[in-house]
């Protein structure tokens, strides 16, 4: 996997050619606003490359889960309307339930050098995410001609579907967009060639959500730290009382394996020394709470930990500051909460702080970075929670190893 060496939007002559684009058009929306245009903002630098070199750019997207083939409310439309008010020519929304219908096919072909046509969601079509989905790639690769694909939708990398791998068995030319490539760069480097030392920060609620991760990650970094709802399972494997909180027992034996394995590599592994308590969680979730820190081995039978420690936020900033890449997955409590955010932000403050070169591995991390207003003091924040994840397991991502190599 190490510095996937993938052929990109600047090795592609698209003048004049029909060109597929898979995007990661997945907003937020809200009675049929978009709340949130992150996701659209970050494809526009492969879009206007590809319209400024000539091509004839199509693209498409899955928003949602609908349930049952077509359904309004995950419509790409307003997609499209927020696309049309970014670049600077000409947008067509072909609005076809079975995506590639009439509306596409009339639009596709009557367009010009350097204009744009979006299909609608690839989920109204079940074969977009089924094993038989190869009459809907090949329908996707008929519709531009067989000519060319261009992935860029990391956060659907992960997805062997027909519009992200299985789409390419029948197109002349793949490549991956500006994203992708970022995505591929940092996360990829990090994790096979990273610049030492390696600092992993691991946190989220689940350990079962991490088992692969944990596991390739002590391999591959030099210090593991681990916080986060994930911890007390750590603990609780260390043989300490952890009160209520979120623990998974079938986990414990798993977790005494990783220290083990952490201490036979010569790695550091670090758990939280205190904790942030509560007598339960909170409800809502950003309602006002009680709260108190005591020493992780002393969490008493009826309280439950919910954040890091100030003395563990100290310790874990400390381990950062002499790292030369770090990666952050999983905040370190319950982060909506404001009363129990501080082991995010500190850890967050810390990452913003460091020359290290910092990647946030999507999801959790991603929101919190952002919410924090801590984004621009990062290096690479992934637009993909699930496929960032698969990439630190080491896992090969289908809609990146169909696109050619160099």
């Amino acid at each position: 996997m190490a510095g996937l060496n993938k052929v990109s939007v600047d090795d592609i002559n698209v003048k004049g050619k029909h060109v597929l684009v898979r995007c990661d058009f997945n907003v937020p929306l809200k009675d049929g606003v978009i709340t949130n245009d992150n996701r659209i903002q970050a494809a526009l630098p492969t879009i206007k490359k590809l319209i400024a070199d000539g091509g004839k750019v199509v693209l498409c997207s899955h928003l949602g889960k609908p349930k049952n083939g077509p359904e309004d409310k995950f419509s790409l439309a307003p997609v499209a309307k927020r696309l049309a008010e970014l670049v600077d020519t000409k947008v067509i929304f072909a609005k076809d339930d079975n995506v590639v219908g009439e509306n596409a096919k009339k639009a596709v072909a009557e367009m010009k050098d350097g204009e744009i046509v979006l299909l609608e969601n690839t989920r109204f079509r079940s074969a977009e995410e089924t094993k038989n989905g190869e009459a809907f790639s090949k329908e996707l690769a008929d519709l531009v001609n067989d000519e060319v694909f261009v992935m860029d939708a990391f956060g659907s990398a992960h997805r062997a579907h027909a519009s992200t791998a299985g789409v390419t068995k029948f197109v002349k030319e793949t490549a991956v967009g500006y994203l992708m490539q970022k995505e591929i760069q940092y996360l990829g480097n990090a994790v096979e060639v990273p610049v030492r030392p390696f600092v992993a920060i691991l946190g989220g609620a689940k350990v079962a959500d991490k088992l692969n991760v944990i596991s390739n990650l002590i391999e591959k970094c030099d210090t593991l730290i681990i916080g986060g709802g994930m911890a007390y399972t750590f603990l609780k494997a260390k043989g300490y009382e952890v009160g209520t909180s979120l623990v998974d027992d079938e986990k414990v034996s798993y977790c005494k394996d990783m220290m083990d394995k952490a201490a036979a590599a010569g790695k550091q592994l670090l758990l939280p020394i205190d904790t942030t308590i509560a007598k339960s969680f909170p409800d809502p979730i950003d309602a006002e709470i009680e709260v108190a820190v005591v020493d992780a081995d002393k969490i008493p039978a009826d309280q439950m930990g919910l954040d890091i420690g100030t003395k563990t936020q100290q310790l874990f900033a400390d381990a950062v500051k002499s790292a030369k890449t770090v990666v952050w997955n999983g905040p370190m409590g319950v982060f909506e909460n404001p009363t129990l955010a501080k082991g995010t932000i500190a850890v967050a403050k810390a990452l913003a702080e460091t020359d290290a070169t910092t990647i946030i591995g999507g999801g959790d991390s991603a929101a919190a970075v952002m919410q924090l207003g801590f984004a621009d003091k990062m290096s690479h924040i992934s637009t993909g929670g699930g496929a960032s994840l698969e990439y630190l397991e080491g896992k090969v991502l289908p809609g990146v190893a169909a696109i050619a190599d160099k």
